[in-house]
């Protein structure tokens, strides 16, 4: 079976590839998911934060960006000494902000899913890239999206980020063309708006 190069190093990377990396998502929490731990990734491996994302589900009231967004000073220093987690301040404080200003698009858009989605109109880019190292690290898109974001007042989501986002929720589909999930995400697609046209 073929896969993209870059998820064989660990067991855990292959799993998170063949079962969830660039299929579409239009759940608010799984977004809000993504881009606490894509922050906190700055800097460091994403198997790193992958090891960490069951103690960040627990540390973190599983990504309920209500819950978040009133997270008080006591609970922001619990983060900062909980060690199954990237005790960063900064990264920290930035994720109870965006907490909040996710909440504010939700209201502006109906849900966040909707707001990013219009990016691209509601319809996934993708990619026809036959190696890794054709793929970018950021593009128009992602420096758009993640410029709209930073003047919504969103913290730790540059373009580099962003695009990590949008290939993780499958808003691009950066697979390689000849992995076995290439085709496997298009047809997650359309069963998933066939969904919610329902």
């Amino acid at each position: 079976m073929k896969r993209c190069e870059w998820c064989e190093s660990s067991e855990l990377y292959t799993k998170y590839h063949d079962e969830e990396w660039g299929a579409p998502v239009f759940d608010d929490r799984k977004h809000f998911e993504f881009l606490v731990l894509e922050s906190a990734q700055a800097g460091l491996s994403w198997i790193t934060i992958l090891k960490k994302r069951e103690n960040y589900r627990k540390a973190y009231d599983n990504f309920d960006p209500k819950k978040v967004a009133r997270y008080t000073e006591a609970k922001k220093a619990k983060l900062l000494s909980d060690a199954g987690i990237v005790r960063n301040r900064l990264k920290i404080e930035a994720s109870i902000n965006n907490a909040k200003k996710f909440l504010e698009i939700q209201e502006e858009y109906g849900s966040f899913s909707d707001y990013i989605w219009s990016f691209t109109k509601g319809k996934p880019v993708v990619g026809k890239w036959k190696a890794i190292k054709e793929i970018p690290a950021r593009t128009e898109l992602s420096d758009a999206i993640s410029a709209d974001l930073k003047k919504r007042g969103f913290k730790f989501l540059g373009s580099v980020i962003m695009y990590s986002h949008l290939q993780a929720t499958g808003i691009i589909n950066d697979h390689l063309i000849n992995c076995f999930r290439y085709k496997e995400v298009k047809k997650i697609f359309d069963a998933e708006k066939a969904k919610i046209s329902l």
